[in-house]
């Protein structure tokens, strides 16, 4: 169980990684643009470069957020119960993120093939959107897989 543990880790923090450069790019892109500006020489596309990085920003983000449960829990109301009932409150709201995570992914990746399919483009830049839906999807897939490491945790009584 440790060796998944490991992988998926390694997976959510190569991700994670990716999201930590676009973040850097998005801030360096911004205040370049901005200096730009100052001269009447605008970066073109800005507006769709820093949406795009911040969907990466944002999606690659929370494998490794969830899985160092570094995001907001409200728990104070479950830590009452018994550990039997905890654990299976945890094993619940687990499934259910499984669920939600993979139709989000599954559907991600079906809108990147229909994007990839028919071609379509931002308007300024003409990047195409099929590669962030893909890695969005991925994403989503890899969230999936931390969650059930969790669920291991919690049946293995290693979930803290």
């Amino acid at each position: 169980m440790d060796s998944i543990v490991r992988k998926v880790q390694a997976m959510s923090k190569f991700l994670n990684t990716i999201a930590g450069i676009s973040l850097t790019f998005i801030m360096f892109l911004t205040i370049v643009d901005v200096i730009l500006r100052s001269f009447r020489r605008p970066i073109v596309g800005t507006y769709e470069i820093v949406a795009f990085s911040g969907a990466i920003v944002i999606g690659f983000a929370v494998p490794l957020t969830t899985l160092l449960k570094a995001h907001v829990l409200v728990d104070f109301f479950v830590f009452k119960f018994q550990k039997r009932v905890r654990n299976i409150f945890h094993i619940t709201t687990r499934c259910m993120g499984i669920f939600l995570f993979s139709l989000l992914g599954w559907n991600l990746i079906k809108i990147g093939m229909d994007l990839y399919r028919t071609g379509e483009v931002s308007l300024t830049l003409q990047l195409p959107f099929y590669p962030l839906a893909f890695g969005l999807g991925f994403s989503c897939f890899i969230q999936c897989l931390v969650l059930i490491t969790h669920i291991l945790q919690v049946l293995g009584g290693k979930y803290e």
